[in-house]
């Protein structure tokens, strides 16, 4: 394993979660616009992980453990500006899948960031907006009768027990808002 790799590609992922805490707490976040400070945070790790997979393809589990293959899979789904890049670390991720050196459900996520991006109905239903009253709802889906078995098929659990954890999750930052 290569420690110093997998050291780098947490620290860049922890760089891209503290950024997004201190945006959210300062309320610039979620903001209308991509944020210049989080753009400039995603490019910057979006150019590394770049560098990355030319020297070494991607960073699996044999390479950098679970942990660095974690990070290195979010800095590839926040890369949004960088879609060229984010297709072929979605293209990455599906082989080291294939051969067990990563999870499938980072492909799906990956994948259906890319479909909710140009505009087609994701599969997987890991990608999500808002309503009208703010509260979580799945992007389109492809084929909706068949989601929860592409989800299971790849680890996740039941996209309508995901909507129900997005929504908990949404009732209590509304709850701790409210005793502001």
């Amino acid at each position: 394993m290569n420690q110093e790799l997998a050291d780098r590609l947490t620290a860049m992922a922890e760089d891209d979660k503290r950024t997004l805490a201190a945006l959210t707490e300062r309320g610039e976040l979620p903001s209308p616009d991509y944020h210049p400070e989080m753009r400039a945070v995603h490019e910057r790790n979006a150019e590394a992980l770049e560098r990355i997979l030319d020297e070494h393809g991607w960073p699996g589990v044999t390479l950098v453990g679970e942990a660095g293959g974690e990070a290195a899979w979010l800095i590839a789904q926040h890369a949004m500006s960088r879609l060229d890049l984010m297709a072929r670390c979605a293209t990455a991720v599906e082989e080291a899948a294939s051969v067990g050196e990563a999870p499938g459900w980072q492909s799906a996520y990956l994948r259906d960031r890319l479909c909710v991006l140009d505009g087609e109905p994701q599969r997987h239903g890991t990608q999500f907006d808002m309503d009208e009253d703010g509260w979580p709802v799945p992007c389109p889906i492809a084929d909706p009768a068949m989601v929860n078995l592409r989800r299971w098929a790849l680890g996740l659990d039941s996209l309508e027990d995901r909507v129900e954890k997005l929504r908990e999750r949404e009732r209590e930052r509304r709850a701790r808002g409210a005793e502001s």
